[in-house]
């Protein structure tokens, strides 16, 4: 079994984390799922104060994973965006949005996010 990836804390510190137990209660899930959803790249987790978080923003009110969040990341990851640049522009504010990338995937703006996630590749 691998280690358990995350990347830097490039994140504001008002940015809520959920520690993965947490986040494997929500989903309904034991936290090896969890795990395992970290080294399968469908969420990214920072290391914050010695303590491994998923950012709240990625998932919805019901306690989902936002719906178009897994596709946006294989997208970036592909245009050769390192964890650190993908968390980056998802919580750096866009007024053309308005707000954040990562607000805008709860909206009906998501799509336009995974579009200009794919324009920035090229």
């Amino acid at each position: 079994m691998s280690a358990i990836p995350y990347s830097d804390d490039v994140l504001d510190p008002s940015v809520e984390l959920l520690q993965l137990a947490d986040v494997a209660k929500q989903l309904g899930i034991v936290v090896t799922r969890v795990h395992q959803m970290l080294r399968d790249g469908e969420l990214i987790a920072v290391r914050r104060d010695g303590v491994i978080g998923v950012p709240a923003a990625f998932f919805t009110a019901d306690g989902e994973v936002v719906r178009l969040l897994s596709g946006l990341l294989v997208v970036m990851r592909d245009g050769g965006y390192s964890e650190e640049e993908i968390l980056r522009w998802l919580f750096t504010e866009d007024e053309t949005l308005p707000g954040t990338p990562v607000a805008a995937l709860h909206t009906h703006l998501a799509r336009e996010v995974v579009r200009r996630a794919q324009a920035m590749a090229f």
